[in-house]
């Protein structure tokens, strides 16, 4: 397996579009903008499935999030993105989004394009050890609840807060 720092990443404008490339770990130590691609996954009874990050994550460890997903290859779409890390993430396969919007996330020293998709999966689940410390479905007041009392992952706080406003 290699190493997630040394994969190369399309390096993108604020219009999202691709100026260079670059490994993950130049990316986010200069702070380049990138593209991510982010699933939340739906059970046939409604509920959200939320995990809280391996402690190895550069980005967010040990918080929590209720999308999965992560960063966009070169040359990659964010739909490939999408389907390919939501698999990996669940670990499952036949896994089909639908996308909803984008938005440019940014704090100080790290940006980058949040593609947002939805998805429906009724079968289990065997999550990335690698990606996730514990999971769990959890119905949307469970989950608003949750966020007042854990530490979720900043892009995900956002992009599920656009997610609630988008839906209407």
């Amino acid at each position: 397996m290699t190493n997630p720092e040394d994969e190369i990443l399309d390096v993108v404008d604020d219009r999202d579009e691709v100026v260079g490339t670059a490994p993950r770990s130049e990316v986010y130590r200069q702070g380049l903008t990138h593209r991510c691609s982010f699933v939340l996954v739906r059970d046939p009874q409604d509920r959200i499935f939320v995990h809280r990050r391996a402690a190895t994550k550069s980005y967010g460890p040990s918080t929590y999030d209720a999308f999965v997903g992560g960063v966009v290859g070169t040359g990659e779409t964010y739909a490939e993105a999408a389907v390919r890390e939501a698999e990996e993430e669940l670990g499952v396969s036949g896994v089909v989004p639908h996308r909803l919007f984008k938005f440019l996330f940014s704090e100080p020293g790290l940006s980058w394009w949040c593609d947002v998709w939805e998805a429906r999966w009724d079968g289990p689940v065997r999550p990335q050890v690698e990606e996730v410390d514990w999971h769990d479905w959890l119905t949307e007041a469970e989950l608003d609840r949750r966020l007042t009392e854990w530490e979720f992952v900043p892009d995900g706080r956002e992009a599920y807060r656009r997610y609630l406003a988008h839906r209407g």
